[in-house]
């Protein structure tokens, strides 16, 4: 008798009596022979595929390394491009929120004297931001590189000044607006506090540490009725949120002078107008509204008081800032340790000139030669105070700052370039 396998698995297949049998188990073997090839293939082309997807994961970083983006090569090559100095004994300065009114015309005007000049901006959405790319575009054209990101990121600022030796910083990237703060209070906290800090830190571990000059504003005098203001006056009376946080500002800035020995330099801005300005601000709006017939609301203080304001033109406010650019003395920390003294300052920047918000107006009806819709009512508790005043002696004495625009040359130059940025000619602005 053949053993049991033979009868099992015959290499005759003549010779095995129960044929149904064995062609089940022929089949089944078949099929698993099958099923474990397929299985062999499907981990195979899993293999391959996980292969291909890290290769190029692995080319799309090398891409993204070489391109524009944050920290590539690419990009460092901007930075260090924009940030040279073209002019014996310039410096090279971070500004940031230079997408941003002042920090356009400021960064525009080191440019055009030599001096490096590296931007930041987040480009946040507070008004249009497409006014903010027009800026970076204009930025652009000047050789001057804008990077966007935030200044609570203080992993890219400790990369920008490993990349660049800043010898200062002009910060002036903000939360503004009085109003605003009652509607996303967070905003005023995260910009104006924490970034300032974390910029702060930025320098003071910086080495060598950059001289600082840094936006507060004429806000801080709050409800400070005498006039004009003076730096010496108290301050500790804020009327809006963001006038306390500017206010914090001065303090926390103090305290790194004080301690890391940073050479800082505040800067209190009184009304500031002029081409490129901001849309949320009373001429702008005034000036768009009036151009598209609409009403515009005018407030008025207790007792029927019109409100006034020290507008201050836009190139006076770059000549404060680069005034104090170049008077700052050096920081004196390095690595995050003070070895000795450092300048801290604080001047007032305005126009000496207080002009009421009706004059104003009348003045922006001359110049679009059309007549406004007014709206007076008297003003809300919603942070805004009756007049502002500079005293502007010691930024005199110190800076050699002298304002030389009057309110109806400002405006008359703000309007031509409203007029022609937004397509508009003389004879359409006429109703």
């Amino acid at each position: 008798m053949r053993p049991l396998e033979e009868q099992l698995y015959p290499s005759t297949p003549g010779k095995f009596k129960d044929k149904t049998y064995y062609s089940v188990n022929r089949q089944f073997h078949r099929c698993f022979a099958s099923t474990s090839t397929m299985f062999l293939w499907a981990l195979f082309l899993i293999a391959l595929t996980a292969s291909y997807l890290s290769f190029q994961s692995f080319m799309d970083s090398g891409t993204r390394y070489l391109s524009s983006t944050w920290g590539s090569l690419h990009w460092e090559k901007q930075v260090r491009d924009s940030a040279q100095i073209h002019r014996v004994n310039g410096m090279s300065v971070l500004v940031t929120g230079a997408a941003g009114f002042v920090g356009t015309h400021v960064s525009l005007a080191l440019k055009k004297r030599g001096d490096g000049v590296v931007g930041l901006d987040n480009f946040n959405n507070y008004y249009d931001p497409s006014l903010k790319k027009a800026r970076k575009n204009l930025l652009n054209s000047q050789n001057i590189f804008i990077v966007e990101g935030d200044i609570n990121d203080a992993r890219m600022l400790a990369k920008l000044f490993d990349i660049v030796a800043f010898t200062h910083v002009m910060h002036l990237a903000a939360q503004a607006g009085v109003r605003y703060a009652m509607e996303n209070p967070q905003s005023y906290v995260h910009s104006n506090i924490a970034g300032l800090v974390t910029l702060l830190e930025a320098c003071k571990n910086a080495n060598p540490q950059p001289a600082i000059v840094w936006a507060s504003s004429s806000s801080v005098y709050g409800l400070n009725e005498k006039v004009p203001f003076s730096e010496s006056d108290r301050t500790d009376q804020p009327a809006s949120l963001y006038a306390a946080t500017k206010k914090a500002g001065e303090e926390i800035t103090h305290t790194y002078n004080h301690i890391y020995g940073l050479s800082i330099t505040g800067l209190r801005f009184f009304t500031v107008y002029g081409p490129w300005g901001r849309p949320d601000m009373a001429y702008f709006s005034f000036t768009r509204n009036i151009l598209q017939g609409k009403p515009i609301t005018i407030y008025r203080g207790k007792n029927r008081v019109d409100l006034a304001r020290d507008f201050t033109y836009i190139d006076d406010i770059v000549k404060g800032c680069v005034g104090s650019l170049d008077t700052a003395g050096k920081s004196t920390g390095s690595g995050g340790k003070k070895r000795g003294p450092a300048t801290y300052r604080i001047f007032n920047l305005g126009n000496t000139s207080p002009v009421t918000v009706p004059m104003m107006v009348g003045m922006l009806e001359k110049h679009l030669k059309v007549k406004a819709k007014k709206h007076t009512v008297d003003m809300l508790g919603n942070g805004d105070v009756p007049f502002t005043h500079a005293n502007i002696s010691s930024a005199r004495k110190e800076l050699g700052y002298k304002p030389t625009t009057d309110l109806q040359t400002g405006l008359r130059k703000f309007v031509r370039w409203y007029l022609s940025y937004y397509g508009y000619s003389q004879e359409k602005s006429v109703k």
